[in-house]
């Protein structure tokens, strides 16, 4: 491969990047990977989790403009590129039962008519490899579940002439792969090392949960090494200010416990277009080898 190697990380929200694969993106850019975050909505419905920016009027009632210079930030830290698809955030609705998701947002659209838009992107950025959600979305998220359902669409649709016409010249991507980075494993492996080293671990309930649940866990397949980049992830992580408490659970291991437990971010390769094998430690195994 003597063409720059291009990745894509399809996102639902803003922050959604830095909490899933920022570190990964963060190392590609360092080796010269052009890196391209596709962001499916606004964070229109989002609330504001950050419990010293709640209740600020300027941000209630600007949210949408707040939310747009927090992923602009975060994605000058992460050194990445970055494109709305223009969808209206869904919410995450709450309550039994469930009310009616809000007409015109991203969850209800037609998803072959939604695909669209992120065909339009692939085909303008030729990415090689993408990455998304699994079918679960990584947690049930309306967004996250659309997400994946536009990125499946798209990643099948882009190279083909027949379908979008009149979005670009057609461009097959070569991998795609679903984030995994909140696995048992690596939840388990941090848990335990946290108690073996006599401190306090926040996954007790995670893995609680996970039990009960009694959910098959997923072939994690691919491990890219990139613990040099840990800093740089929880960095654009706080840029998203209104969505993350800077004395909350995500900053709770120290980042010299994270480094040496689990010094990697983990995907699944859904698709491959590329001979490759499993495990991988680098998204691009295969492709760099390819025409």
């Amino acid at each position: 491969m003597t063409d720059q190697l291009r990745l894509m990380a399809v996102h639902a929200h803003p922050d959604d990047e830095s909490s899933k694969g920022a570190a990964t993106m963060a190392k590609y850019v360092s080796d010269g990977v052009d890196v391209l975050v596709a962001t499916c909505t606004g964070g229109e419905r989002g609330s504001v989790l950050n419990p010293k920016l709640q209740g600020d009027p300027y941000i209630e009632e600007h949210i949408h403009e707040v939310r747009a210079k927090e992923m602009d930030e975060a994605r000058q830290i992460l050194g990445v590129k970055q494109a709305w698809l223009g969808f209206v955030d869904s919410g995450l609705p709450e309550g039994d039962p469930l009310p009616p998701l809000p007409e015109g947002c991203f969850a209800l659209q037609d998803v072959e008519e939604a695909a669209g838009a992120l065909v339009k992107l692939i085909r303008e950025f030729r990415p090689h490899v993408i990455t998304t959600y699994d079918e679960n979305g990584g947690y049930p998220h309306p967004d996250h579940i659309m997400t994946h359902k536009i990125s499946m669409v798209a990643f099948d649709a882009a190279g083909d002439p027949e379908r979008y016409p009149g979005t670009g010249e057609p461009w097959t991507p070569l991998k795609l792969y679903y984030n995994q980075g909140f696995n048992r494993a690596r939840t388990v492996a941090l848990h335990e090392g946290l108690l073996a080293r006599g401190l306090e671990s926040p996954y007790g309930e995670w893995l609680e949960r996970w039990e009960k649940m009694d959910r098959p866990d997923r072939e994690i397949t691919t491990f890219v090494p990139c613990a040099d980049f840990f800093e740089i992830r929880d960095k654009a992580l706080l840029a998203h200010a209104t969505q993350i408490d800077p004395d909350g659970f995500w900053f709770h291991v120290p980042m010299d416990v994270q480094k040496e437990i689990w010094p990697t971010e983990d995907y699944e390769l859904a698709k491959s277009r590329v001979d490759t094998t499993l495990p991988e430690s680098d998204l691009f195994a295969g492709v760099r080898e390819a025409g």
